[in-house]
C-alpha cells in the first residue's frame, strides 16, 4: 500500500508539472472529466454537462511533451507509429490520447477522474437514476444468477451500475473481473481482477480481453464480469454464459436494448470461431437473460431507462427483447431538468416462478403497469 501511495504522489507531481494549465480542474472534485481537444481548446465536465474553460497550453509541442511524459510514467508509449494510448493512471483515473497524424487539430486527450466515493443502490435511488422497485428487481436477478448486459453510450454510467450490481452478488462465489483498464470498484469478498496488456515495442507480449477470458475459464470462476465488450471476446463471454457460468455480466456500447443484442452478435461474429450464423444467434439469445439500458440525458442526468428480458426470436427473425421496466412520461421542467422515472410495463418475466420458488420478496403485482 505504501509503494502504491508513493507511485500516486510521483504521478501527481508529474501531472502538476506537465499539465499545469488543467491542474486546478484535476483538483476540483466537481469536475469528473477533462477533455483537451488541442493546445488551445479545453473542456471539462461538471455534473454531466460540458463547459469550455479559458486555460490553454503554450503550443502543440508543449502538449505533446506532456502526453509523452505521462505515458512514460505509466510504462506506455505513444508516437506517430503508435498514435493512440489508453491507460490507467496510478490514482485509478483513465487517460486516453490520440496524436497527429490521426488527430487533425493537434494532440487530443481525456482524463476521466477516479473517485474514491462509493455509492450504494440507496444512493443510486436518491440520485433519481432508478426507482426502488426496479433496484430491488435487479437485486432479485443478481440472486438468481441471471446473465446481464449493461448497455449505454459513452459516459452514461455503465461502469457505475455494473459495479453496484456486482456488489450485490450473493456470498460464496468466486468472481473474475476482466477490463482493458481497471475501473470497476467492487465491494465483494472473493474477487480477482485482470487487466489487459499492450504489446511491447517489438509488437510482442500483448494480452487481450479475449486471452484473459480464455485463461479465466481455467481458474474456476463462478461469475465472470467483462468491463466492456468491444471486440471478438464477445464469443468467449457468450460461451461462458452458456456453459454454467450463471450470473456473468458485461457492458456494451449501444443506444437501446435491441441494438445491444444485435451489436453483441456482430462482435461475436468478428472472431475466428467457426459457427454458423443460425447457431451463433441461438447461442446469443440463450446466453443473455437481461439487458439494462443506461441513458445520459441532455440535462446531464443519468438514468436506467430500460430493463428488458431477451426471449428468443420474433416471427421476422429479430431478437425478441421485452421491456419489463422502462422510463415513462419524461418531461423537461422550467429549470431544464428532466422528470420521469422507470416504471413496470405490465410484462411478467419468464422466470417469475423462480422468484416465487426462492421465496424472494418481489410479488407479481410489482410488474403491474401503473394506472
Amino acid at each position: 500500500m505504501a509503494d502504491n501511495a508513493e507511485r500516486v504522489n510521483v504521478f501527481r507531481d508529474a501531472i502538476k508539472q506537465n499539465l499545469g494549465p488543467v491542474w486546478k480542474y484535476l483538483e476540483d472534485k466537481s469536475v469528473s472529466e477533462i477533455l483537451i481537444n488541442a493546445a488551445d481548446e479545453i473542456f471539462v465536465e461538471r455534473k454531466g454537462k460540458l463547459e469550455r474553460v479559458p486555460e490553454r497550453f503554450a503550443d502543440e509541442d508543449t502538449l505533446r511533451a506532456a502526453i509523452n511524459s505521462i505515458a512514460q510514467s505509466v510504462g506506455r508509449r505513444i508516437s506517430e507509429d503508435e498514435p493512440r494510448l489508453d491507460a490507467r493512471l496510478p490514482d485509478g483515473s483513465r487517460f486516453a490520447a490520440v496524436i497527429p497524424p490521426c488527430s487533425r487539430k493537434g494532440s487530443t486527450l481525456s482524463i476521466r477522474k477516479f473517485t474514491n466515493s462509493k455509492i450504494s443502490f440507496g444512493d443510486y435511488i436518491k440520485l433519481g437514476a432508478i426507482t426502488e422497485d426496479a433496484a430491488r428487481f435487479l437485486d432479485v436477478c443478481m440472486f438468481l444468477g441471471k446473465n446481464i448486459i449493461v448497455s449505454g453510450g459513452t459516459g452514461s454510467g455503465k461502469t457505475t451500475l455494473l459495479g453496484l450490481m456486482s456488489a450485490r452478488i450473493p456470498k460464496g462465489y468466486r468472481v473474475i473481473v476482466i477490463e482493458d483498464a481497471s475501473e470497476l470498484q467492487i465491494d465483494y469478498e472473493h474477487v480477482v481482477f485482470f487487466e489487459t496488456k499492450q504489446a511491447d515495442a517489438q509488437g510482442k507480449g500483448e494480452v487481450t480481453i479475449k486471452d484473459l477470458l480464455k485463461s479465466s475459464l481455467r481458474l474456476r470462476p463462478d461469475r465472470i464480469i467483462v468491463g466492456e465488450v468491444r471486440s471478438s471476446e464477445a464469443i468467449e463471454l457468450i460461451n461462458a454464459m452458456n456453459t454454467g457460468h450463471k450470473g456473468s455480466m458485461g457492458t456494451v456500447h449501444a443506444n437501446s436494448p435491441e441494438d445491444a443484442i444485435v451489436r453483441l452478435e456482430a462482435l461475436a461474429q468478428s472472431g475466428d470461431a467457426r459457427v454458423s450464423e443460425k447457431a451463433l444467434r441461438q447461442q446469443v439469445s440463450s446466453a443473455i437473460d437481461l439487458i439494462i439500458q443506461v441513458s445520459r440525458f441532455s440535462d446531464g442526468s443519468r438514468k436506467v431507462s430500460h430493463i428488458s428480458e431477451v426471449l428468443g426470436f420474433n416471427e421476422d427473425g429479430s431478437y425478441r427483447v421485452v421491456p419489463l421496466f422502462e422510463i415513462q412520461n419524461m418531461r423537461r421542467g422550467p429549470d431544464g431538468k428532466f422528470s420521469g422515472h422507470i416504471e413496470a410495463t405490465g410484462e411478467i418475466p419468464s422466470f417469475m416462478q423462480e422468484i416465487i420458488d426462492n421465496n424472494l420478496p418481489f410479488p407479481k403485482s410489482k410488474f403491474q403497469k401503473a394506472a
